[in-house]
């Protein structure tokens, strides 16, 4: 096993231009520095060499990546749909351009290739032209997604969908078939975590055709042993909160299940429709794709659970918030809190709240990133027992195979405590994740 002290393998890791210029020569290399002491990011007081982060050589305990997904295979849903859905259910579509999902209700067609990019090189990446094929097994097999993960030093993955990563309208907006849908999914994602010893960590998806159906769905999921509940929309099917969803989050906060809002969740469809950016290749995407993993579209979701009072009605309540990173945190809560103080009273927030708005964040969300070097200099303007680090695998935002050249880049001259709370504690203390060890094995 790779999980923490890297092998050879028979795959070359790819050199990324500018990533990690000062271990060119060797995949890990050590820093030429007889200083004793020096700072850590975010201008921490100073701190014994040996205790800062330098070499994932150092890391003993089991990485756990807290943003993970599966390429849904192309059979999925044909195969477990009723006879009276099955036309109508998400299929691969067969191109000269390469594979596609189609939808009902001709929603646009999404390429294959858009997600599934582990192990290609940026010159090499394109979304259109690839087929389930030529991409990675590791993207929608369970064996292989386990012997990439020991191949990238990731003990264990969290696992969120590909297909639906807008949420589950992605499917259809119709009740029966997208019910239909979200429990095939949830079903199926069981069964690719079911043999893995607690390596691959289920997130259920949540319909969003209405409360009962939600409600009927955590409930399954929490019965089923999923880890979290990935909400992309209220639980009452639409974009605005409502004290209605308390019977939601009454279920979640008695089960302690984490509820997840990942990026691409509460966007409105006139957005998406409206977006120029749909053909995948034109710089309207990537800005886009840039505003949004820099907390775009997480900040609107976050400031209406901040200020919904559901905290304080739910107290064992977590939120996570999932590949929109974290850098824009502080400033968010700064800017919260400061409008808090200046119109609590004629608004009645002083009644209504118990708290800060940054209080109630740094008690009950959770958010994982990526590389996000300026989030880790402020991490200490939010919780640190609440972040987590992630890869992304197999998106456009993985590494891999080079995720040890990543975590050296990202956390060197950071505590080496503080990285095993972003690497390993928190994401473990958030799902409960208690079959996981807490060093390697041996």
């Amino acid at each position: 096993m790779l999980w923490g002290r890297p092998e050879a393998t028979s795959i070359e890791p790819i050199r990324i231009a500018g990533l990690h210029a000062e271990t060119s020569s060797r995949q890990y290399g050590r820093r030429r520095d007889t200083d004793r002491r020096e700072h850590s990011p975010g201008g921490s007081p100073m701190t014994e060499r040996s205790d800062l982060f330098h070499d994932f050589h150092s890391i003993d305990y089991p990485i756990i990546d807290s943003d993970g997904h599966v390429q849904e295979p192309p059979d999925l849903w044909i195969s477990r749909a009723p006879a009276k859905l099955k036309d109508r259910a998400p299929r691969v579509q067969h191109t000269e351009q390469g594979d596609f999902w189609q939808f009902d209700e001709g929603k646009p067609l999404e390429p294959v290739g858009l997600t599934a990019a582990s192990g290609l090189s940026y010159l090499d990446f394109y979304p259109f032209g690839r087929t389930y094929e030529d991409i990675r097994p590791g993207c929608w097999q369970p064996e292989a997604r386990l012997e990439d993960l020991d191949i990238d030093g990731i003990y264990a993955q969290v696992q969120y969908p590909s297909v639906t990563l807008k949420g589950a309208s992605t499917y259809t907006d119709d009740p029966e078939l997208q019910r239909f849908c979200v429990r095939a999914y949830n079903e199926w994602l069981s069964e690719f975590c079911a043999g893995s010893n607690g390596r691959l960590i289920p997130q259920a998806i949540i319909p969003t055709t209405g409360l009962d159906d939600a409600v009927a769905e955590l409930e399954w999921a929490i019965k089923n042993d999923h880890r979290g509940a990935v909400i992309s929309r209220f639980p009452n099917g639409g974009f605005d909160f409502s004290n209605d969803d308390d019977r939601f989050y009454e279920i979640a906060s008695e089960a302690k299940i984490p509820l997840v809002v990942h990026i691409g969740s509460f966007m409105r469809p006139s957005l998406i429709e409206s977006r120029p950016g749909s053909t995948f290749t034109d710089l309207a995407f990537l800005g886009g794709v840039g505003a949004t993993k820099a907390g775009a579209h997480t900040i609107p979701v976050t400031t209406d659970l901040l200020f919904s009072g559901m905290f304080d009605r739910f107290p064992d309540i977590n939120l996570a918030l999932v590949e929109s990173n974290i850098g824009w945190i502080p400033t968010l809560l700064e800017q919260t809190d400061d409008m808090f103080l200046r119109y609590r009273f004629f608004t009645n927030a002083h009644e209504t709240m118990k708290g800060m708005p940054s209080d109630i964040f740094h008690r009950h969300f959770w958010a994982a990133f990526m590389i996000d070097t300026v989030g880790i200099e402020l991490r200490h303007r939010m919780n640190i027992d609440h972040l987590m680090w992630s890869t992304d695998y197999p998106h456009t935002g993985s590494d891999w195979p080079n995720s040890r050249v990543t975590i050296e880049r990202v956390f060197r001259g950071v505590p080496k405590t503080e990285v095993k709370k972003m690497l390993h504690d928190n994401v473990k203390n958030l799902y409960r994740l208690d079959s996981i060890p807490d060093t390697l094995p041996r």
